[in-house]
């Protein structure tokens, strides 16, 4: 058992790359605490982990905390948080423009011309579109690491903070404000690696590829093809393949890794 008796969190636990990970952390002995701003995929989530749920917007500060302050009293520990929790884009994101621009250009390949078609998403996006995919990603990661700390910094334990960036956060592949967002969150924890470090705590990234989750459902199907075709695996990932990389960043067979990143992406993008 890898986590045996340890206190994981995972964030974003009610589907996706978070549920998957939540439930092999269980699998490997960890009392897992599910947390999804929908509360009800949160509780399946935990109900099949032996688990704690709770609802949580990762994005509103004092949900943050309170959620944290629930775990503190029930556990009185954090071992491990796994940063996962994160949105589609919203309709003030302009995401419209980006596909159009993008199924434009494959048209364009496939009539042998140079792909020119332009997406013009920035300059049509909303504040609230940038903001709020800021406030998830970002700031969400760093509410509920804070509130983590918090705990884990009143023991003597070794902890593992894992937080998720993107290959857009590696090589610009994705929408400007997602990429701000991940590339922020890579930033974010490499400074956060040296600071705590002396504490014993290992802060590390994962950055997934195109990986096969419900928040990709939206993304048209000649985009997503286009995508497994750059893949030299020529697939997408699974969670369940992204949750292992996770489990290992979480667990003692990192041990000696601190402030680095990891990114499960079938070879799209090579670094």
């Amino acid at each position: 058992m890898k986590l045996d008796g340890r206190v994981a969190v995972v964030t974003g636990a009610g589907s996706g790359m978070g549920r998957e990970t939540a439930l092999l952390f269980a699998e490997e002995g960890a009392h897992v605490v599910a947390l999804d701003v929908r509360a009800e995929a949160a509780a399946r989530t935990a109900a099949e982990a032996g688990g704690m749920s709770l609802g949580c917007d990762v994005s509103d500060r004092a949900q943050v905390d309170a959620a944290f302050a629930e775990v503190d009293e029930r556990f009185g520990r954090v071992d491990v948080l796994a940063n996962i929790a994160g949105i589609n884009p919203s309709p003030g994101d302009a995401t419209d423009r980006l596909y159009e621009g993008m199924l434009a250009r494959i048209e364009q390949m496939h009539a042998g011309e140079k792909p020119t078609a332009p997406t013009d998403q920035l300059i049509h996006m909303s504040d609230e579109g940038w903001h709020r995919m800021i406030d998830v990603h970002l700031h969400g990661t760093f509410y509920c690491t804070r509130a983590a700390l918090r705990i884990m910094t009143r023991g003597a334990i070794a902890g593992s903070i894992v937080n998720t960036a993107s290959i857009a956060a590696l090589a610009g592949i994705s929408q400007s404000h997602y990429c701000a967002a991940k590339a922020g969150i890579l930033g974010f924890s490499r400074g956060l690696a040296r600071e705590v470090a002396p504490r014993n705590i290992r802060v590390n990234v994962v950055c997934p590829g195109v990986i096969d989750t419900p928040m990709n459902t939206d993304i048209p199907p000649a985009i997503m093809a286009g995508l497994d075709v750059a893949i030299p695996l020529g697939r997408q990932g699974t969670a369940r393949e992204v949750a292992a990389v996770y489990l290992f960043l979480a667990c003692d067979d990192s041990s000696y890794i601190t402030g680095q990143w990891i990114s499960p992406n079938g070879g799209l993008v090579i670094a």
